[in-house]
């Protein structure tokens, strides 16, 4: 058995440095004759005819049952029947290939199909751009300056358009039954309906149980005077229709209506303001030279150990602003009902309902797409762009990870501060 073994081993590297060996004299035939290595003409091109049509040639060989030229198939029923010209877009460019015919016609390719132009790599690929922000005339430009392809606008959307799909199945995929915390933010997209106006894309984020981030849905805000109760009412049921029980905590920025809505749909789930939208939202009313100053005096505030010692730091912090910027005062007089349940918890709990890292770093990789793209024609297309963004987050994993170990220790202290609510989703 050992023998079989090394046997298999040695033919496994013979083959492995053949090859190695066979690339490099194509290399070096390239560099001596001034050969690109993409676009039309291209090394790449070449090798991936080669393969794509040694492909063929062996699936329709096992088609037939027979290799070409074999005796075998002499006056058989089925038999080989020319071939036929093809341009294929991939990823190293256009590559003409020969696609062989069968006599019948019964013979259906795999490697490439009938009536495929496009090797998966390149819708994947056209499918990326998007989310970078770039509108279906730049990626066709894209592709032909780089590629040397002509890819239409009109075969890009017929791409992109799938994904819609996609969209479909994931805003309504089951949910888990229990989230620690859920963060609501918006994202201001222009759709020009008539004419271009600004319209809010709902985001909501949760944290599972075991510390990962799970993206639940989408939301495009109404027409008109914005959402209220109704309209988070909604949301809200949707998301618990999808399996979720309970929500420990739900952050969000002030959102009307939505406290009355999360009290409807999830009795015990204690509505949180944003501090960081907070402290944003503060610094709109102020001039710039004041920014540090007045973040520096609001620090004792949300840093309390307790309501009491954070109302006594308020009262500090209004007798020094208020006559200055008395709307910052306004704002959190207003907020306060929904500031104080931050005071309850300790500082594990704090750090990561604080933290800008939470909600902000994907909102910035969103709004990146968005603001490239200027405005859309249609809500179905900022939908689609944000749902591409969203899908191309973190390719490699490592994001997540990190993020999750960050929220370890916060997950002990909700489950203590939330009587044990995390643990029975975890069974």
């Amino acid at each position: 058995m050992t023998d079989v073994t090394e046997d298999r081993d040695q033919v496994g590297a013979g083959l492995s440095a053949a090859d190695e060996q066979l690339l490099r004299e194509l290399t070096g035939r390239a560099r001596a004759g001034g050969l690109k290595l993409t676009g039309e003409g291209g090394l790449l091109g070449k090798l991936t005819k080669m393969v794509i049509e040694g492909a063929l040639e062996g699936e329709l060989d096992d088609h037939l049952g027979y290799a070409r030229h074999d005796p075998e198939g002499r006056n058989g029923g089925n038999s080989r029947n020319g071939y036929r010209a093809k341009t294929l877009l991939t990823e190293a460019g256009p590559a003409e290939i020969s696609v062989p015919r069968d006599r019948d016609s019964s013979f259906e390719p795999k490697i490439v199909a009938k009536r495929q132009r496009r090797l998966t790599g390149v819708e994947d690929m056209v499918i990326s751009l998007p989310a970078k922000g770039l509108t279906h005339g730049e990626i066709s430009a894209h592709l032909a300056e780089v590629y040397g392809a002509e890819v239409s606008k009109q075969t890009i959307t017929a791409i992109t358009d799938r994904v819609m799909d996609g969209l479909a199945g994931w805003q309504s995929r089951p949910l888990d039954p229990v989230y620690a915390v859920v963060f609501i933010d918006a994202i201001n997209v222009k759709i020009r309906e008539g004419q271009v106006a600004s319209r809010p894309i709902y985001l909501v984020l949760g944290v599972t149980v075991d510390g990962e981030r799970d993206m639940l849905g989408l939301w495009a805000g109404e027409h008109g005077d914005g959402e209220g109760a109704k309209y988070w009412l909604r949301v809200l049921t949707e998301i618990k229709n999808r399996g979720v029980r309970d929500v420990c905590m739900l952050v969000c920025d002030g959102l009307k209506g939505l406290p009355d809505a999360v009290s409807t749909v999830w009795e015990k789930t204690i509505v949180q303001t944003c501090i960081v939208h907070l402290l944003r939202n503060s610094f709109k009313y102020a001039s710039k030279r004041d920014w540090a100053q007045i973040a520096k005096d609001l620090k004792p505030v949300y840093t309390a150990a307790s309501e009491a010692e954070a109302l006594d730091r308020f009262a500090e912090f209004s007798g020094k602003w208020e006559k200055r910027y008395p709307a910052v005062i306004r704002l959190w007089e207003n907020a306060w009902a929904e500031f104080v349940p931050f005071l309850r918890f300790d500082r594990e709990i704090r750090t990561v309902i604080c933290t800008t890292n939470a909600i902000e770093s994907i909102n910035a990789r969103l709004r990146r797409a968005v603001n490239a793209r200027g405005h859309f024609p249609a809500e179905q297309a900022a939908l689609k762009c944000l749902y591409l963004a969203i899908m191309s987050l973190d390719p490699t994993g490592r994001g997540r990870q990190r993020w999750t170990n960050r929220w370890k220790a916060a997950l002990n202290a909700f489950d203590i501060t939330f009587d044990g609510r995390l643990s029975a989703g975890r069974k």
